[in-house]
């Protein structure tokens, strides 16, 4: 258990992920906190449950409770430091998804709808997941721990 868990908190040390860890971290709970609890001025669970049904994702109730815990949970993850690397995986595909099914066809640029901003979230998160958290992370802490 030791290892797999020395695995998924391994991170390189350094303050560069910290100011993207926090804002992009923000930036994925506040969007999965308006698909699971309508903050923000979101449609919350079942209206975005409608929404995904109505594009094709289905079952929508499951499509939009993954989509948005992986988001609130995930940004949370990220914020605080821990699993890091797993957690910006499931942001990466969740990201991945989105731009497939929902921006692909409106083009790159955010004006029309299109997936400029889905990518940048997406490259970020594969950056996670390849660098971990850094330093100032929970990450580190244990990783420091299971050296020992």
């Amino acid at each position: 258990m030791n290892t797999l868990l020395a695995r998924v908190t391994n991170t390189i040390e350094g303050l560069d992920t910290v100011p993207a860890r926090l804002g992009i971290g923000l930036v994925f709970a506040a969007h999965g906190a308006q698909k699971l609890f309508g903050w923000f001025g979101g449609y919350g669970l079942e209206g975005t449950a409608g929404w995904m049904t109505s594009i094709g994702l289905e079952p929508g109730m499951l499509m939009a409770t993954l989509a948005g815990s992986a988001e609130f949970f995930g940004g949370l993850l990220l914020i605080v430091g821990l699993l890091v690397r797993p957690a910006a995986l499931v942001l990466a595909a969740t990201m991945a998804v989105a731009i497939a099914t929902v921006h692909l066809q409106n083009g790159l640029f955010m004006s029309n709808n299109g997936y400029e901003f889905g990518l940048a979230l997406l490259v970020i998160s594969l950056g996670f997941v390849f660098r971990g958290a850094g330093s100032f992370s929970i990450d580190r802490v244990l990783q420091k721990r299971l050296a020992k």
